[in-house]
């Protein structure tokens, strides 16, 4: 699709992220409470509701003819008719910024027809601005971007939590933990590294901005079995882990993935999806057409099986190694809601 320029969309998303930021550092000045949405590893407190509906109010005033799309905030289908929607996450890194860490950003990202085109992030306690548009390139702090060229000794963005819990026992090179996916996405935009990837799902509002950006410098973001991702869907959750990154960081990590079968997950998983071939021929015919089937694996092994009733939240069956299935019900809780 042809972008277009959407300056004043650029100045106005700069201009709330950092307002945000500042509302998010006057609450680290003055303290905060915690609260848990799905589990413990699902904190969210004053601050990210505060910062959502600064950032929504200014959005709707500036545009209100689009759609909207928060973490924070009630989700409403009428965003689904709308050609632009604006998809935030008012603090993603919500961990960090409780644990007083720097690496916690304001996400801002805008979806014309289902593509991310648009993002803007903030890193207020750097006070970092990285702002971008498809086709157009990459601004850090005001200044446009210039990749360095670089053919090897990648640097690989990756998850402190997942680094802490699997990927240390892995020889993977290059390896760089951080909390925030969103401000992984913008360092990459910024030639402050060259590829990421998750094991576990993420949102919408985790990656939009970081997409957009990425693509403003010439990278791409897809799914971990190689589809695409599509932005305002009915399901703001992606069904699986994430690659992303410029193409020559991108190819060289799919084939170290792959060679050291480090897993990922499928959530809600069709008949139709590249996966299910990798579950047993008995599971294939007694689950084919369920929709709640969610597999953790590492290429054509499956490492867990969880199956639940989407309208009781029970669990149906729970299969495999222990600590890949304690994983994949934590991205499934933290996708769709506590199991029954």
């Amino acid at each position: 699709m042809t972008v277009p320029e959407l300056t004043h969309e650029l100045e106005v998303a700069s201009r709330l992220a950092r307002e945000a930021g500042a509302l998010l550092l006057h609450h680290r000045a003055v303290g905060f409470s915690v609260e848990h949405k799905t589990s413990l590893e699902d904190p969210v407190t004053a601050a990210d509701r505060e910062a959502s509906a600064l950032i929504v109010s200014g959005l709707s005033e500036a545009f209100p003819q689009d759609g909207l799309l928060s973490e924070e905030e009630t989700d409403s289908a009428a965003r689904l008719s709308c050609e632009r929607v604006w998809i935030i996450d008012p603090i993603d890194g919500t961990s960090e910024f409780i644990k007083g860490t720097a690496d916690y950003c304001v996400s801002i990202g805008l979806a014309i027809g289902n593509d991310a085109v648009l993002g803007v992030v903030y890193a207020p306690s750097t006070d970092e601005l990285f702002a971008g548009v498809v086709g157009q390139g990459v601004w850090k702090d005001g200044q446009k971007v210039n990749r360095a060229p670089r053919s090897e000794g990648w640097r690989i963005a990756v998850s402190d939590t997942e680094f802490g819990r699997e990927l240390n026992r892995h020889d993977l090179p290059g390896m760089l933990p951080s909390g925030s996916i969103a401000l992984k996405l913008a360092r990459l935009s910024a030639d402050e590294a060259d590829a990421t990837f998750t094991m576990s799902p993420r949102s919408e509002w985790d990656i939009a901005a970081g997409d957009a950006l990425l693509q403003a410098a010439g990278g791409k973001l897809r799914r971990r079995d190689g589809g695409e991702v599509r932005y305002n869907q009915p399901q703001p959750h992606l069904e699986q882990g994430l690659i992303a990154g410029l193409p020559d960081a991108v190819q060289w990590l799919e084939g170290e993935l792959s060679r050291r079968h480090l897993p990922t997950a499928h959530l809600g998983m069709k008949a139709s999806a590249s996966a299910w071939k990798y579950l047993k021929k008995s599971d294939q015919d007694a689950l084919n057409g369920h929709s709640g089937v969610n597999i953790r694996h590492a290429g054509s092994e499956v490492l867990a099986l969880l199956v639940i009733d989407p309208e009781t939240r029970t669990v149906e069956c729970a299969e495999g190694d222990a600590f890949h299935l304690e994983r994949l019900t934590r991205d499934v809780v933290r996708a769709t809601g506590p199991l029954g």
